[in-house]
């Protein structure tokens, strides 16, 4: 595992637990997430309020089918489930693409395509 795909596996233990500051520290201060879409993010502190979006009760199941790395950017495939306070239980396919900066998260790009049942 090269040492970006680590910081990435701390990244997504981070989710998995709910640990903000795991996840807050692979990430460079104006880091942007784009979950495309849905909504745009800016900088640490609006990261911060969306990893546990009050629209969600605690935090995701993810599994990682893939893990490609090109120059600067690593890419994740996989699954997941989660729980929305409204709607209920919910199933979901991912990509989410990471942009490094040195070796910190400068940029995330998140498609998530929900599955049924």
């Amino acid at each position: 595992m090269t040492a970006r795909q680590q910081t990435i596996d701390r990244y997504i233990h981070g989710f998995l637990s709910s640990d903000h500051d795991a996840i807050l520290g692979c990430l460079t201060d104006d880091v942007i997430w784009q979950i495309h879409g849905v909504r745009t993010t800016r900088g640490k502190t609006e990261f911060d309020e969306e990893i546990e979006n009050p629209e969600f009760a605690g935090s995701p199941l993810m599994n990682v089918d893939r893990i490609i790395e090109s120059d600067d950017v690593v890419v994740l495939t996989g699954t997941g489930e989660g729980m929305h306070r409204v709607a209920g239980p919910f199933r979901f396919a991912y990509n989410n693409m990471f942009t490094f900066r040195g070796d910190r998260i400068c940029q995330v790009e998140s498609y998530v395509v929900p599955l049924a049942g």
